[in-house]
This record gives structure tokens, C-alpha cells and sequence, in this order.
């Protein structure tokens, strides 16, 4: 009977320890279950919270994107107004001259007549053949409208052949031409007709002095010894007249400096 009480016993306190394990056994599983929930709701809120500053950041870059796109289409539209502008500027306004280019296809036509002045003497007594000589736009050279050659542009000529007076017979001539237009360093050649002048002749004047000495040499021959002496005075006369033609030359021509002289283009010239 003692046996069976202790057994009894016994087998209450084995329960009752074990029942109490399992009681424990399950509060700790049930807080670690509020445990896990609890992180669980705080990682899904981060999550959240992430996700709305992710959807924050793509509203705002599409955004930037959209004022970019603003931007993008206000300069075309400022391209198109400005190419708009100068077309409408194309068709109101003249076309704008290419001054260089109009310059190199500047042609002074054959027969143009170029007025100068010369710079430096020529003389039909001291100037030679190849002689140079330099001279200077007397005025502009203008052609329908346009300026081709300024007031002072310098030309160079070339004496073709100079002869002077001779003390008999013969006049004093001089031909003279240009050879070139003087633009700074830069020498255009040209080809002019040839400018050609004579001195005036003295025949009149040297028939008038061995007339007026035949004549004052019968006066004196008269005088000395009638009709004969007249004769004989107009013969000595007259052989003096014809010494003073002799000791005489005749006129030569001078162009100093400033004679204006013209010269014609044998040939067109381009600039």
C-alpha cells in the first residue's frame, strides 16, 4: 500500500515537471513568433518605405527629363524662327556682292582710253629707245558704274623711239607706249597703242629767213652797183640765210613732269 501511495506521488511530480516544461517550451516559441512578426512588419515598412522614395526619385528624373525635352524643343523653335528671318531677309534684300570675287574677274576692255600724267620728262633730244618711265591716273577709270582704276594709280611706259631736230632737214619726233599697271608690288602688264608726236615743223620759218636775206642783200648789192649789184647781193644774201638755217635746229619736243597724255588699250586687260 506505501508503494502504490509513493507511485503516485511519484508520477504526480514527473507531470507536473513535465507539464511545466511544455508550458515554458511554448511561451518562448510564442514570443519568438511575436518576435520574427514584429521584424517582420518593420522590414516590409523599410521596404515600403523604400519603395516610395525609389517611386520619388523616378518622378523626379522624368521630370527633369520632360524640362529637358521643354528646352530641347524651344531652341528648334528658335532655329526655325531665325532660319525663317533670314529667308524672309533673302527674298527682301538684294544679294550681297562678293567684293573679292568681283575683283578678280575685273576686265578693262581693248580700246579703253587711259588718261595720264606723266611722273617723270621724256624728250625727243635726251630720251632714248627702252627708256622707262613712270606716270600716274590722271583721273578714275570709271566703266558703267564701277571704278576700275583709282585717280593716282601708278602705270609704267617704255620710250618706243625718240629722234631729235636736225639742222637741216628732219623733224623731232618721240613714240612712247604702257607697259604696265602698278598696284602696290604687284605689276599688271597691258599693251597700249603706241602714243606717236612731232615737233612743228620750221620749213616756213627757214624759207622766211633766206628770203629776208636774198632780200637785204639786193638792197645792199643795189646800192653798191645798180641792177647787177642787186643781183649779185641777193645771191650773197641769200647764201647767208641758208648758213643761219643751217647753224639752226629745229624744235624739239618736251613732256616734263604733269603732261597729261592719252593712251588706248591695243588689247583687254584683266585685274
Amino acid at each position: 500500500m506505501k508503494n502504490l501511495v509513493r507511485f503516485v506521488l511519484i508520477s504526480g511530480v514527473l507531470v507536473g515537471a513535465f507539464a511545466c516544461s511544455a508550458s515554458s517550451s511554448s511561451e518562448e516559441a510564442a514570443e519568438k513568433a511575436r518576435a520574427d512578426a514584429a521584424d517582420a512588419r518593420v522590414n516590409a515598412a523599410d521596404a515600403s518605405a523604400r519603395g516610395k522614395a525609389a517611386e520619388a526619385h523616378v518622378r523626379a528624373a522624368d521630370a527633369a527629363v520632360d524640362a529637358a525635352d521643354a528646352d530641347v524643343r524651344a531652341a528648334n523653335a528658335a532655329v526655325d524662327a531665325a532660319d525663317a528671318d533670314q529667308r524672309a531677309r533673302q527674298v527682301t534684300s538684294p544679294p550681297v556682292r562678293n567684293t573679292n570675287a568681283s575683283r578678280a574677274r575685273v576686265v578693262i576692255p581693248e580700246g579703253t582710253i587711259l588718261r595720264v600724267s606723266l611722273l617723270d620728262a621724256v624728250d625727243s633730244d635726251t630720251s632714248s629707245a627702252g627708256d622707262n618711265f613712270t606716270a600716274s591716273m590722271a583721273e578714275a577709270l570709271v566703266i558703267d558704274g564701277a571704278t576700275l582704276l583709282q585717280k593716282g594709280t601708278k602705270v609704267r611706259g617704255r620710250v618706243i623711239n625718240a629722234d631729235g631736230a636736225g639742222r637741216v632737214k628732219g623733224v623731232a619726233s618721240i613714240q612712247l607706249a604702257l607697259t604696265d599697271i602698278m598696284q602696290g608690288t604687284r605689276m599688271i602688264p597691258i599693251t597700249t597703242q603706241t602714243f606717236a608726236a612731232s615737233a612743228e615743223s620750221t620749213q616756213k620759218r627757214d624759207v622766211g629767213v633766206v628770203a629776208g636775206a636774198a632780200g637785204v642783200g639786193a638792197v645792199i648789192g643795189a646800192i653798191a652797183g645798180g641792177k647787177k649789184g642787186a643781183g649779185i647781193g641777193a645771191v650773197t644774201g641769200g647764201g647767208a640765210g641758208t648758213g643761219v638755217v643751217l647753224a639752226t635746229k629745229g624744235k624739239e619736243i618736251h613732256y616734263g613732269p604733269e603732261t597729261r597724255l592719252n593712251f588706248t588699250l591695243a588689247s583687254s586687260v584683266e585685274l
